[in-house]
């Protein structure tokens, strides 16, 4: 079980904005050390759910190992949803600071132990100021964002039930700290996977006369289909076809029968998405031809692009000015990036706004995620609690309490 959240102090203490900040630092320490991966997020759940029990707040499940926390639902104003993702992966952490992973081959190596620590600060500092939010609040702890659609299960019991709109972000290592982005239109691509089996005749390496070498026809396929985004897709559309690994495991002096090729699609406009898989397809099919193989293709699209609707992407720019300074734009990184998010189901279906913001402060916080000497910046959680608490419409503590940010 985890420690209280307010285990450095006490509940009529989380309007103190110093304890608030050491517990949120405590509670995320814990959520690494613990971490668990997607749909298994059971004693990480109970953490939350623990968490705020004590907050005093009203949760419910949603999509089994997901919370849903509710606050001011009778306040008369536009209702918001903030969201963090709880899921670690499946990665052997390569840090030794105090609060790395117990759980062997399994780390929060993207952030999602600090993104939920965010949320639950926010959570307890907006419970401290409930009878002043102009509107109803609903936090979203969401399972499963690493590849297992956990958002669309949460929209499918119910997350958005009554929201206006949502919002939500990502911590970013190549971003300095201080500096974020928040765009109109795509933030973060689309993504899927394909698989293609060639399948010919193996024989001996010394006739290979005598085969049909599905080894050459990788190859080939392989440089074809790096070709689609140089030559087929124009230039102004952001978008990557990356083959990832081959597999055609043999004897030195054997020509198997089959070889294995797999690798990454990457889209910032949605309309690209049909005609990659095509163009994927056709090419394989082709390259496979020429050489006497046969191709098999599968194609497994993930997530869509990330699209920020105008109007919330301006009010939760307007929150990061308010908080970083007028200077907080980082130009240098062109957006949309091309890693993916399933925050992108729920601004499908509701309007919304998803930033990134840095963390880079030149204390060993530029690994990038999914490394495994990756760890959260702790002086993002209070920057967070702020700009939720803005966007909820809270007060925000004085600002000689934020000496220690």
């Amino acid at each position: 079980m985890a420690p209280p959240f307010f285990s450095n102090s006490g509940p009529d203490d989380l309007s103190n904005w110093s304890s608030l900040v050491s517990n949120s630092i405590a509670f995320r320490h814990h959520l690494h050390r613990h971490p668990e991966l997607s749909w298994k997020e059971k004693n990480t759940a109970a953490a939350i759910r623990q968490a705020l029990d004590q907050l005093g707040i009203e949760w419910s499940v949603c999509a089994d190992t997901g919370t849903i926390g509710r606050l001011a639902q009778s306040a008369k104003g536009p209702h918001i949803g903030l969201r963090a993702d709880i899921d670690a992966l499946p990665i052997h952490e390569a840090n030794d600071h105090d609060h790395a992973s117990t759980a062997d081959g399994c780390m929060h190596a993207c952030g999602h132990d600090g993104h939920s620590a965010a949320l639950m600060s926010a959570a307890a500092w907006l419970k401290a100021h409930e009878d002043d939010l102009p509107g109803p609040v609903t936090l979203l702890f969401q399972p499963a964002e690493e590849g297992g659609h956990g958002a669309r299960k949460m929209i499918e019991d119910g997350a958005l039930k009554g929201l206006d709109a949502i919002y939500g972000w990502h911590n970013w290592p190549a971003i300095p700290f201080g500096k974020a982005v928040c765009p109109d239109g795509a933030v973060m691509a689309g993504n899927g996977t394909f698989r293609i089996t060639l399948k010919g005749a193996g024989g001996h390496a010394s006739q290979p006369e005598n085969t049909r070498d599905p080894v050459l026809a990788a190859a080939a396929v392989t440089m074809a289909l790096q070709q689609i985004i140089s030559r087929r897709i124009t230039p102004q559309n952001a978008a990557v076809v990356s083959v990832t690994s081959i597999n055609a495991p043999s004897g030195e002096t054997v020509i198997p029968d089959s070889a294995a090729l797999a690798g990454s699609i990457r889209i910032a406009n949605p309309d690209d998405r049909a005609r990659i898989d095509a163009m994927i397809t056709e090419i394989a099919t082709a390259q496979a031809a020429a050489y006497g193989v046969e191709a098999e293709i599968e194609i497994f699209p993930r997530y869509d692009a990330t699209i920020n609707h105008p109007a919330e992407a301006a009010t939760m720019r307007s929150a990061i000015e308010a908080d970083l300074g007028a200077d907080w734009l980082f130009e240098e990184l062109p957006v949309p990036i091309m890693a993916s998010e399933d925050f992108s189901y729920y601004l499908k279906e509701l309007p919304g706004a998803f930033a990134l913001i840095g963390a880079d402060d030149g204390n060993g916080h530029h690994e990038p995620c999914h490394s495994p000497r990756y760890d959260f910046n702790d002086r993002l959680l209070p920057v967070i609690t702020r700009i939720y608490a803005r966007l909820a419409g809270a007060p925000l503590p004085e600002q000689s309490s934020l000496s220690q940010d």
